[in-house]
């Protein structure tokens, strides 16, 4: 963690809001911070709890980066900062994780100022993990201010949104979301970007390095082409498994909701996909509405087991025989 990182443009608000809690003197037991990928959830979370634990704060309320607490934090060492992330990408945070929490929390903070705890991504928690810190919440500790991270909020139960101060961060608009990326040396495929993000900055900018539009623009090509019986499902499911799995999923539920608006003759500017609208419109007229609906549930359970210990190959060519036969009707 980097005490000196800035608060990001469309963070502002967000900044000064939890700056109020401060100046109030009235800082939540827990914050739960909620947003679509790619909007800093984590960054703001981490300047927050530098602010709280930093003795000599400056005019903005950020922390000063030079006090002990800054060093320790930008050390990795400050023994009041914790973070409760699962253990392996993609996997939950268990109730041992959670357990091991509640034992640290049950001793005093070391430093004068507060004790910060960051959970991201909480709705991995599972039921035990969710249902053991439901206790921290309700049993309080003394000077402990907990933050729950999310982008899946009706993930969590009920119970322990409840008892969160909430704090929505929400895109920015799209003259600011393109000075970010112009600041930040990204030039090209800007609208491509803006519409395959939803205007998230950070994704953009890591879908820029990960390369994914090329490798978008190669894989809507395997998909027309089973289409037009150019190509073999099976071959093109062991082709993806190169692949980006999340950014693919996504690609191909928004390839077929493109598809079903075509159908209904939607004009290409409200399309998830503008830039491929030519390619979309001719194939929505070959296209039994009925199949795309089937083909769309499919993808959104498959979005689901991806996480799983699934055969991926196995997965994508369900998905994909599926795509040839709906072509075939």
């Amino acid at each position: 963690m980097n005490t000196s990182m800035p608060i990001l443009p469309w963070q502002q608000q967000n900044w000064a809001h939890l700056q109020r809690y401060v100046q109030q003197n009235r800082i939540p037991q827990a914050l739960l911070f909620m947003g679509n990928k790619g909007l800093g959830k984590q960054q703001l979370a981490d300047q927050y709890a530098a602010a709280l634990l930093c003795k000599t704060t400056d005019n903005d309320g950020r922390a000063c980066g030079h006090c002990q607490s800054c060093l320790l934090i930008n050390a990795g060492t400050h023994p009041d900062l914790l973070h409760v992330v699962p253990e392996e990408t993609g996997k939950n945070i268990t109730i041992a994780q959670i357990r091991n929490l509640i034992v640290k929390l049950s001793l005093k903070p070391q430093f004068e100022r507060y004790r910060m705890v960051i959970i991201n991504p909480a709705d991995a928690m599972n039921n035990a993990a969710a249902n053991a810190f439901l206790k921290c919440l309700e049993e309080p500790n003394e000077r402990t201010c907990m933050i729950l991270i999310t982008d899946k909020p009706s993930r969590l139960p009920a119970t322990i949104i409840s008892r969160c101060q909430k704090l929505t961060i929400t895109a920015p608009d799209k003259s600011t979301l393109l000075d970010w990326l112009k600041q930040n040396n990204i030039h090209d495929d800007l609208d491509v970007l803006c519409n395959l993000t939803k205007g998230a900055p950070l994704l953009a900018q890591q879908v820029v390095t990960d390369q994914h539009i090329p490798i978008r623009s190669e894989c809507f090509k395997q998909w027309t082409a089973i289409a037009k019986r150019q190509n073999h499902p099976v071959i093109v499911a062991e082709q993806w498994l190169g692949a980006p799995e999340s950014a693919l999923l996504f690609w191909l539920i928004s390839w077929v909701m493109d598809l079903i608006k075509c159908v209904y003759s939607v004009q290409p500017e409200y399309l998830y996909n503008p830039d491929l609208s030519k390619a979309l419109q001719e194939l929505a007229g070959q296209l039994e509405l009925r199949g795309l609906y089937s083909l769309y549930d499919l993808l959104l359970l498959s979005q689901q087991r991806i996480t799983t210990q699934i055969n991926k190959q196995l997965l994508l060519e369900e998905i994909l025989i599926s795509w040839s036969n709906l072509n075939l009707k």
